[in-house]
């Protein structure tokens, strides 16, 4: 049953992240699904795929695209 909530949860947050108008969140809210998925890996009872789960999706893919928005931001006039 609780996997069917991180499922939920990774869907939703895909899903929230896409309807954001501002980039920067967006970038920051795809840590969500990353998050959701490395406690479902864990709840599976693979503690190694959980890990670089949580280390790749939730961390470094999040902040990797949140570095690109600001490194490409137009300034409006």
């Amino acid at each position: 049953m609780i996997e069917y909530i991180f499922m939920i949860t990774a869907i939703l947050g895909a899903v929230i992240s896409l309807m954001q108008r501002d980039l920067l969140k967006a970038a920051i809210l795809t840590g969500i699904p990353g998050a959701s998925l490395a406690f479902l890996y864990q709840y599976l009872q693979a503690p190694d795929v959980a890990l670089t789960q949580a280390i790749v999706g939730s961390a470094i893919v999040p902040v990797f695209f949140a570095l690109a928005v600001l490194r490409t931001r137009r300034v409006e006039e």
